[in-house]
């Protein structure tokens, strides 16, 4: 029964005794039905003083810089950094129930949390000592207030981007010239959604939302798009999204410019899988029939496959620190869109990190365990009609690629 029924219930029953009941029965009964809420349980009482945030947090991660970011996947200084941004918009004043409300730290470590580890509400309940229904309704404000501070600084515009610099990276560290970004999809796993129907329902057969992204040499997130339905055509999904549109327009290619040590001069492109359709700005691999058939088109296939690695290391990179991705994800489809959205940004920034203090390292940031297999799972393999131009494009640099050393690109 629930509370407007209560309600409803007891003035039905004080009208029908009301000519039989003195004043202090009246009293009596208006006290204990009508003071609905219920008793605040001890557990949460003791959150200041008992709770992961006080006992575990405060009194020793605070001290020790690795375990501290064990147990964030972020440094103290970025913990610091990201709650400056966000403090304003998640602090709650006092009232009068509530003396000490969760403070905007607390909100703060237990979403980190969540995101590192993929915990249930219920299960990060006994541990930061708040209640399920506060932590379901706290997460999304901070997930987007996350997202509204960090994707200007990591997750800048395209137009913000220098692209000739993105393609000077490729070259050094990759070996495939004229290549700004590569390309790739997954489909994120999650809950069915309540009355949805099939509309999150993709071709693996579970429920799932579409991560579109562009990686760069360092293995960042350069553009994404996030929220594309599940059942959705995957070669639709790219056509339809923001990068798709930037392709089409050609709006973040700079000009064509002559191949190293040739006269050749080619379109930048980006790279891709089977999944995404030949055209002038996107290269995808021979088909193995053609590679087994002609040794330089399997050279091709090795540089560019060498040069989209890093769309697959970025995205094993980003699960094996977020671990929420290893499970299917309950939460409203709005709330997962900002989950997979701070999550590349929360990587943008740690790459950054590892690269200032690696500068000679190239990809790895720590041992990447197995890749979620199950929760997150590339696009299908069907790129639709090519363009004439793409097969121009891939044939020259196919020919390039056989005759050239690749071995050092410095003039």
């Amino acid at each position: 029964m629930n509370r407007l029924e209560r309600k409803k219930k007891l003035i039905a029953l004080l009208i029908l005794r009301h000519l039989t009941i003195d004043d202090e029965d009246e009293e009596y009964m208006l006290h204990e039905h009508w003071n609905l809420r219920k008793k605040v349980s001890e557990i949460y009482n003791k959150r200041e003083n008992e709770g992961i945030f006080k006992m575990l947090i405060n009194n020793h991660l605070v001290d020790e810089e690795q375990r501290f970011k064990s147990y964030f996947r972020v440094t103290r200084e970025m913990f610091a950094y990201i709650l400056n941004l966000v403090e304003g918009d998640l602090t709650t004043a006092s009232y009068n129930r509530v003396k000490t409300p969760i403070t905007a730290a607390e909100k703060l470590a237990l979403t980190l949390r969540f995101l590192a580890t993929g915990e249930s509400f219920r299960s990060l309940e006994f541990g930061y000592r708040i209640s399920p229904s506060a932590i379901s309704t706290f997460v999304p404000k901070v997930l987007a207030a996350i997202q509204k501070q960090l994707v200007p600084i990591f997750l800048p515009s395209p137009d913000q981007i220098n692209w000739n610099q993105k393609a000077e990276e490729f070259k050094k560290r990759w070996d495939f010239p004229n290549c700004v970004a590569a390309i790739d999809g997954k489909h994120v796993r999650i809950v069915a959604p309540s009355k949805s129907g099939s509309l999150y329902f993709n071709f693996k057969g579970f429920f799932s939302i579409v991560l579109l992204a562009m990686i760069d040499a360092n293995c960042k997130f350069v553009v994404i798009d996030v929220g594309s339905y599940g059942k959705e055509d995957d070669a639709g999904i790219f056509n339809k999204s923001k990068m798709g549109l930037l392709v089409k327009n050609e709006t973040i290619f700079p000009p064509s410019k002559f191949l190293p040590h040739s006269n050749i001069l080619l379109p930048h492109v980006i790279v891709g899988d089977e999944a995404f359709r030949l055209s002038e700005h996107i290269m995808k691999p021979y088909s193995k029939a053609q590679m087994l058939e002609d040794p330089n088109k399997r050279k091709f296939n090795y540089r560019l496959s060498k040069a989209r690695r890093v769309s697959e290391n970025a995205f094993g990179i980003m699960c094996a620190i977020f671990r929420i991705f290893f499970t299917p994800i309950n939460l409203k489809p709005e709330t997962v869109d900002s989950v997979i959205v701070v999550c590349c940004c929360l990587h943008n920034m740690l790459r950054d990190d590892y690269i200032h203090r690696n500068p000679s390292q190239l990809v790895i940031y720590q041992d990447v365990e197995d890749f979620p297999t199950q929760n997150m799972i590339p696009l299908a393999g069907t790129g639709g009609f090519t363009k004439s131009d793409g097969f121009q494009v891939r044939s020259r640099f196919t020919d390039y690629f056989s005759t050239q050393d690749f071995t050092n690109y410095e003039d």
